[in-house]
């Protein structure tokens, strides 16, 4: 009751008592008049409004005597109303209140606010509380009576004013439905009441917080009611009305709820959002300890049950048809979103456990079940397992008991989890395959379950989409051949249902992705991504892919109807044929393109240059903007996740959806082969990756969104507290396997051509990014790396970790910033994002490659790190100063580096560094271009070497303290480093530290070996065991690739030998008493090995021949007699190793005046015998052609012909040799072979080595020269060419000297000389037409052997670049040879044949007998010619056998 002023009762009796002194002399007099004035004009419900809990400044003992007086005052007029009204106090309080309640309900002017109250009747209602606490409080207030009166209101009471009411715990909510008449109106009133409440808060988004508390506190209530447990029934035994309300009412509100779902699109956006609003009821975040944990479970699961069995009208049939639209991302947010909140509160295996519940024991909604079992997939990271497990179960019990219904359930899940992508689940037709393509299947046990599954596959035929038609087709179950009809008949039933889809199997493309969920390409638009996916393979590797080879020949009607004409395409051809136009070319040269289709091609493209004037190009594939802005859209949603640990939950959703847009974007690119080539290398160029421009603006968006989502989550929490969001990025991203080659290659770009230049936020990003790729590898196919160089062998097939490792150079100061920063950030971020991880849990997530870079940078570049680390205190490694911008990557290195848990890692065998790896890397450095001065670098190598690796154990990748040892591994990782094909490591010198350490080494070992001397050990030469065991293990294949990787390997060995001191070559050995050379290694080296690197075919290069005499001066030192010891090595070589007398004569003019100065400085003593017999030698030479003197005669005449014919060589030809050869005595004839041999040595030189100098027409015209001298002399010289095993012939020494090579193209060189081939030398030489023969057929077989011989206009490096099998079985050299026309060798050596063989006589054709068959088999003709005039001397043999009986 209020005054003019508005002031309150209490106030007004509060100022009055401050203003005057009261007239009355007590309290009770006060009293007595009061009630006299109110019982004239008493309001007794305004009464109840009349308090206020704010008290004057002014004493608090003051205000709360006042109050209470004010309580006192409202007690005593109540009792004295109910006193004459003849009821009770607290009925009375209570009737009153309720017409209060009633009265500020009903005052609202705006009806929109509905179940909420404005501020006015918000602050009457708070004074009407404080007032029924107060009267509850003295027992004046009837909670039972005010709950009967709420219900006879006019109007049900505003929800908000309930909650005040309940919050303020004057009536609880259950009180009052309890006592409500009716429970339906009940219920009807509450869902009326919360859906208004829901459907307010898109209207009055202020009013958002309160309705949340509202929605909270009944929430808890219905679930505190409505989902008791035993232990609480006791103590609510009070309420029977209320369980049966609570449930009903989540039950219509969640009916209310998948109502919508199947017509959310029809919903308006604001009754949408109100159910999402509702469905905050489901966060377990609300009932955290307000609620039973059991009565919470109990509660999801009955929910969960509710919406798998909603209006289960959908058929199966529907189920198939429909389901690929039920994916997570496409199905209703409504749905998705309350199952996302549902399955938080139980583990995956919980909730795939209660769905195998529901689905054994209720008809169910599909449409809910496989939008289940997508939000599965997608949300839960253990999911895959599980349901691969669980449609494990399924189909074991379909076979045991033959039941369809647990099949098509297996199906649908499988079908429906493939849906989402190989991130989350294995494609449908890999599933399948797995499931069925073997014997082991289930339905492999017998007939009858082969049977059940074709049925089961049958009656789903004319419901099925024909992309898991396809699978089935193209991947069929496992049949024994016996019942290979059942599946026949399948097959023939799924085509007829893909010709009613008007999808032909013959259509199907080259690599089409039979797990697509798209919808079904057309055979046209198929075709022409069948091409460019053709021509990408065809541009890396220069050969007309397999599968399109096949589709010619087993897919006709596809290949001409499809494949061709979108290949065919007119087009303005480019000046320099690209890649199409070579694809084409090849396949025209195949026979794989008709002649007409090709003219009719080309014909058209010449009619379209004509139409086109300008800008030929304008037609470009370019992507959709709307779908790349939809994905730019949902990454920046992403971002605002990655921030806010709350909604980590939100992530694998939001992630799922980022998936969708991206196949989105991801569907205009030609590249469609994900299922089909789900396991074959992606082939990248690293010395130039070629990205589709769309592809790549595509990754770099979803780079860039990585490295902000990392540093924006970075400045929140460290590593280990940003939840997974990073790790499903990059997850979803593999999943994309159309995607992997453009980003495989821009990491190629960012990492190994752009390193160094990045910044520090990029490479944090990206180091984080390799990391969770490396947790993802199980979904990147290995990687096809080409190195941009001309290669002997196929691109290196590397796993993601080795990519990792090329991709990471340290060759310049700039690159060993880089490498450093950015390996030291990737386990880092590692080490600080899994804390938790076990040691074995770390070891199989980080990189080996990352840790072995870091352990050969850090010891580099920091001196602290070489050796044993001092003890320190524990530091943590901080993340935060990783991602600070002042970053010192040396000192966080080194700070990663102490870390325990790091160094724990580098006991792991798998990350350790060994020597041969440290050494692989320190030759990758440009020493001109390191980051370490000269020096610094060599005490860095002498630590590494001499401090870590010679003395650490093997076991750990040391040397065990073997010297020995440790040059074999120096020697090795040279020799590999230097055979790599890898891009950049083209250079071929040798790095001059390491080859100094080894110098030093070898030098060290040569002093043990002295003292050691006379011991087995020291008798074994290690140097020349490393080498030949590098050549032993090789396959002496007849490939070109590997012919010329001997070749290389050989002139690397010759390099190494050159480098390290000349005495290495030559060992020194104590026989009796006296110090001997020993040089038969070395001998045998040349003679197996070295020789064959020889481009004159009979010595050795200079510069190996000079190292040799240089260590030979040097060894005889060792002996008592360095005069003797020379003399002997030198004597043995002209029967153990020939070549190198030879190479002495061909080098002598450069090598007398060195080994002359030397033996001068080392001796001072005349030269020894040897080596003055060699100066003669050269000297009667000269002589002989100069000044016409006579040649005499001296030891072996092959060494003397071998300086007669250098000397003939040096000098310029002017007539004089002609008549020096008639000069020569009749006693010769071994002398003018041997001349003859080297002249032929030159003569195929001058073919296969024309650098050398040698020319062809001068060796040929001087062959024919010795040629006709020995014709004129009548020698024997055809026994040059002739041996045998039984008789290797005197001149075997000469061929022993000869490199394979030459040996081999032999037969060529004596066909050379068919002009000088007299008819008197078939009836002098019975051995002639056996030699003749003989060189024939291995004339024969060389080109038998190389059938793919080049062309004439083809030079024989191109086969070479292209890395094709050009000249298979013939190397270099025999390429040269033949280049120009192969065919006109053999045609001549055949003609002389055919004249020859009637004309030699019958004693000549003894010796043919075993080569007979050969001929006949390779030249049936000539073998024909061959044994007809054999047989005669056959006859004559036989009477003369008859005769001697």
């Amino acid at each position: 009751m209020a005054g003019p002023g508005g002031g309150t009762w209490r106030g007004l009796v509060a100022g009055r008592a401050r203003k005057r002194k009261s007239i009355f002399g007590s309290g009770a007099e006060l009293q007595e008049a009061a009630l006299r004035l109110l019982d004239r004009h008493q309001n007794l419900s305004d009464l109840l409004l009349e308090v206020e809990d704010s008290v004057k400044p002014g004493g608090q003992s003051g205000g709360e005597h006042q109050e209470a007086s004010s309580e006192s005052f409202i007690v005593s007029v109540l009792q004295e109303q109910a006193s004459r009204l003849g009821v009770p106090t607290a009925v009375l309080a209570a009737k009153n209140a309720v017409t209060n309640v009633e009265r500020i309900c009903q005052a609202s002017a705006s009806p929109s606010h509905g179940p909420l109250l404005n501020l006015d009747q918000r602050k009457r209602l708070s004074c009407l509380l404080q007032t029924a606490k107060d009267l509850l409080a003295n027992n004046v207030f009837c909670r039972s009576f005010f709950c009967q009166e709420m219900w006879k209101m006019k109007d049900p009471p505003v929800l908000e004013a309930v909650w005040h009411l309940h919050r303020s715990d004057i009536i609880g909510l259950g009180e009052l439905l309890e006592s409500n008449p009716s429970g339906p109106a009940a219920v009807e009133w509450l869902c009326r009441s919360l859906r208004g409440l829901c459907e307010l808060v898109e209207e009055s988004p202020g009013d958002v917080e309160l309705a949340g508390h509202i929605l909270s506190d009944f929430a808890i209530l219905f679930l505190q009611n409505g989902f008791q447990q035993t232990s609480e029934l006791g103590r609510k035994l009070e309420f029977k009305k209320v369980p049966y309300i609570c449930q009903a009412v989540l039950q219509r509100m969640l009916t209310w709820v998948l109502d919508a779902v199947g017509k959310e699109k029809q919903e308006d956006a604001s009754t949408l959002q109100a159910m999402r609003f509702w469905l905050n009821v489901f966060n377990v975040s609300v009932y955290t300890s307000a609620v039973h944990p059991d009565s919470l479970q109990q509660f999801f699961r009955h929910t969960l049950t509710e919406v798998l069995t909603y209006n289960p009208l959908l058929k199966v049939s529907d189920a198939i048809h429909m389901q690929k639209e039920w994916s997570f991302t496409r199905s209703c947010s409504l749905l998705t979103t309350l199952y996302r909140k549902l399955l938080v509160a139980f583990s995956a295996k919980e909730s795939i456990c209660q769905l195998q519940q529901v689905l054994e024991t209720h008809e169910v909604n599909w449409q809910h079940v496989l939008s289940c079992v997508s939000t599965l997939v997608v949300c839960q990271a253990e999911a895959e397992q599980l349901f691969k497990d669980l449609l494990s179960h399924l189909l074991r019990k379909a076979f045991e008991n033959y039941d369809m219904e647990n099949m098509i359930t297996a199906f649908l899940i499988a079908r429906q989890a493939a849906l989402e992508g190989p991130a989350v689940f294995m494609p449908y037709s890999e599933w399948f395959k797995s499931s069925f393509g073997n014997a082991g299947g289930h339905h492999g046990s017998s007939k009858k379950a082969l049977v059940f599954l074709f049925e089961f596959l049958s009656e789903l035929v004319p419901f099925e989409a024909a992309p898991y038609l396809k699978v089935h087709i193209m991947y069929p179950p496992f049949v024994p051949t016996k019942h290979r009809s059942i599946l026949l008949e399948y097959i023939a039933l799924a085509k007829t249902r893909l010709a009613d889809l008007k999808v032909a199997i013959e259509d199907m493309g080259l690599y089409e992705d039979l797990s697509s969920t798209a919808e079904a390409v057309q055979p046209q638009g198929q075709a022409l991504r069948d091409v460019e996916k053709a021509l990408q393979i065809f541009e890396n590797t220069r050969k007309i892919p397999t599968s399109v080879i096949e589709a010619s020949i087993f897919r006709r009607p596809y290949y001409t109807s499809w494949f061709l004409p979108a290949l065919l395409r007119p087009r303005v051809l480019p000046r320099t044929p690209d890649v199409r136009m070579a694809f084409i070319n090849s396949l025209k040269r195949a026979d794989k393109i008709p002649s007409n289709l090709y003219s009719t091609y080309m014909q058209a493209c010449r009619d379209v240059k004509e139409k086109m004037l300008q800008d030929a190009s304008k037609v470009e594939t370019s992507h959709s903007k709307e779908p790349v802005e939809q994905l730019k859209a949902e990454l920046a949603a992403l971002r605002m996740l990655t921030v806010d640990q709350a909604k980590y939950e939100d992530v694998p959703a939001q992630i799922a959806v980022i998936s969708d847009r991206l196949t989105s974007v991801l569907g205009h690119s030609s590249d469609e082969n994900e299922a089909a080539t789900l396991n074959s290398p992606i082939q990248v160029d690293i010395s130039a990756p070629r990205l589709d421009h769309g592809h790549q603006s595509v990754v770099d968006l979803l780079l860039t969104s990585f490295c902000q989502n990392l540093i924006a989550a970075s400045y929140f929490n460290p590593p280990d507290r940003q939840g997974p969001c990073l790790s499903l990025f990059v997850k979803m991203m593999c999943g994309h396997r159309k995607l992997l080659p453009a980003l495989l290659g821009r990491l190629c770009q960012l990492l190994y051509h752009q390193g160094p230049s990045l910044n520090d936020a990029h490479i944090l990003g990206l180091a984080a990014f390799v990391i969770h790729l490396s947790e993802s590898r199980a979904l990147i196919p290995e990687v096809e790396a080409n190195f941009g160089i001309s290669q002997l062998v196929p691109e290196k097939v590397l796993s993601v970790s080795e990519y990792w490792n090329r991709l990471l150079v340290c060759r310049t100061a700039e690159s060993f910033a880089f490498c450093m920063r950015f390996c030291t950030a990737a386990a880092s971020y590692l080490m600080c994002k899994f804390p938790s991880y076990s040691h074995e849990d770390l070891c199989a997530l980080l990189p080996p490659n990352l840790v072995k870079k870091l352990q050969h940078i850090v010891p580099r570049l920091c001196l602290e790190a070489r050796g044993i680390l001092r003890e320190e205190g524990k530091t943590d490694l901080s993340w935060s100063s990783l991602s600070c911008p002042s970053l010192n990557y040396r000192r966080a290195s080194l700070c990663l580096w102490k870390q325990a848990r790091f160094q724990e890692l580098l006991k792991e065998k798998a990350f350790q560094l060994s020597f041969r790896e440290w050494l692989l890397l320190e030759l990758e450095v440009y020493p001109e271009k390191d980051i370490l001065s000269a020096s610094e670098r060599q005490d860095f190598h002498y630590w590494a070497i001499y401090q870590w690796y010679l003395p650490a154990p093997s076991a750990s990748g040391g040397c065990d303290g073997d010297l020995e040892k440790a040059c074999g591994i120096i020697i090795n990782t040279i020799l590999d480093s230097s055979q790599r094909l890898d891009l950049g490591s083209t250079k071929m010198s040798i790095n001059p530290d390491i080859l100094c350490k080894l110098q030093e080494m070898v030098l060290e070992l040569g002093c043990r070996r002295k003292l050691l001397s006379g011991c087995l050990d020291a008798q074994r030469h290690f140097l020349f065991e490393i080498l030949q065991e590098r050549l032993k293990d090789r396959n002496h294949s007849s490939a070109l690739g590997e012919q010329l990787w001997r070749q290389q390997e050989l002139l690397l060995q010759r390099r190494i030998l050159i480098g390290l001191p000349a005495s290495t070559l030559i060992t020194t050995c104590r026989k009796g008493k006296k110090t001997m050379l020993d040089c038969e290694d070395f001998f045998h080296f040349v003679n197996s090995e070295l020789k064959n690197v020889c481009s004159r075919g009979y010595a050795l290069s200079y510069d190996i021949t000079a190292h040799f005499f240089r260590g030979l001066l040097n060894a005889s030192l060792d002996c008592e007699e360095p005069a003797e010891g020379v003399n002997d090595v030198l004597t043995a070589c002209q029967t153990q190793c020939p070549i190198v007398l030879f190479s002495t004569a061909l080098w002598w003019p450069r090598l007398e005046p060195v080994l002359c100065s030397q033996w001068k400085r080392l001796f001072g003593a005349p030269l020894a015998a040897e080596l003055e017999r060699l100066r003669e030698w050269q000297s009667s030479a000269t002589s002989f052609l100069s000044s016409g003197v006579v040649f005499p005669l001296s030891g072996p005449p092959w060494i003397s012909a071998a300086f007669l014919h250098c000397t003939v060589q040096q000098q310029s030809p002017c007539g004089r040799e002609r008549t020096a050869l008639k000069r020569l005595g009749t006693d010769t004839e071994q002398l003018l072979v041997s001349l003859l041999f080297f002249s032929l040595m030159d003569l195929i030189s001058a073919k296969i080595a024309p650098k050398e100098g040698v020319d062809f027409q001068t060796s040929l015209e001087w062959s024919l020269e010795i040629l006709q001298c020995l014709e004129e002399r009548g020698a024997s010289w055809p026994l040059l060419f002739y041996s045998s095993e039984e008789d290797p012939g005197q001149y075997s020494i000469l061929r022993s000297a000869a490199s394979d090579c030459h040996t081999r193209l032999l037969p060529v060189a004596f066909y050379s000389l068919t002009p000088r081939f007299h008819q008197e030398l078939l009836t002098r030489e019975q051995t002639f037409l056996h030699v003749a023969l003989d060189l024939y057929i291995q004339l024969l077989r060389l080109f038998v052997e190389g059938k793919d011989l080049p062309q004439p206009d083809q030079f024989w490096w191109q086969g070479l670049k292209a890395g094709s099998d050009i000249a298979r079985g013939l190397d270099v050299s025999l390429l040269r040879v033949l280049q120009g026309d192969p065919l006109e060798v053999i045609s001549t050596a055949r003609r002389f044949l055919l004249g020859a063989i009637p004309q030699c006589p019958a004693q000549s054709f003894g010796t043919v007998r075993p080569l007979l068959a050969t001929c006949e088999e390779l030249d049936p003709e000539l073998g024909a010619t061959l044994l007809h005039f054999s047989r005669p001397a056959a006859a004559m043999e036989l009477d003369e056998e008859l005769v001697l009986f």
